[in-house]
C-alpha cells in the first residue's frame, strides 16, 4: 500500500496538483461505474473491475489521511476516512448483492469529492 502511494505522488507532482490529479482520478472511477449502471443489461459483468478500481482509490486516499505529517486539518481529514469506511462497507454489500440502483451513490460521492477538490463544491 505504501509502494502506491509513493507512486501516486511522484505522479501528481509529475502532470498536474495534488488536487487535480486526485479530482481527476475521482471523476474517472465514478465515469466508470456509471458506465456500468448506465448499460447494466450489457456491462452487469464490468461491476467487479469498476469496484475494484473505485476501493484502490479510497484505499489511497484513506492511506494518506491516515498519515500524521498529513497537512489537511484533522477535521477534514475524519470526513474523508469517514466517507473512506462508507465506500468500503457500500463496496461490499454491493458485492454481494450486485444492483444498478445501488451504483449512484458511490458515483456522487466521488463527484461531489471531486467538485470539492476543484473548487466548485
Amino acid at each position: 500500500m505504501q509502494r502506491a502511494a509513493e507512486v501516486y505522488g511522484k505522479v501528481a507532482n509529475q502532470t498536474a496538483t495534488q488536487r487535480e490529479l486526485e479530482a481527476n482520478l475521482l471523476l474517472k472511477a465514478a465515469s466508470r461505474l456509471q458506465a456500468v449502471h448506465d448499460g447494466w443489461e450489457r456491462k452487469q459483468d464490468e461491476l467487479g473491475d469498476a469496484l475494484l478500481y473505485n476501493r484502490r482509490l479510497w484505499t489511497i486516499f484513506m492511506a494518506a489521511v491516515a498519515q500524521g505529517d498529513n497537512p489537511l486539518p484533522q477535521p477534514v481529514r475524519q470526513h474523508v476516512a469517514n466517507l473512506g469506511l462508507f465506500v468500503f462497507r457500500h463496496t461490499l454489500s454491493m458485492i454481494a448483492d450486485p444492483r444498478p440502483e445501488y451504483i449512484g451513490c458511490l458515483v456522487n460521492i466521488n463527484r461531489q469529492l471531486a467538485a470539492g477538490l476543484q473548487g466548485r463544491a
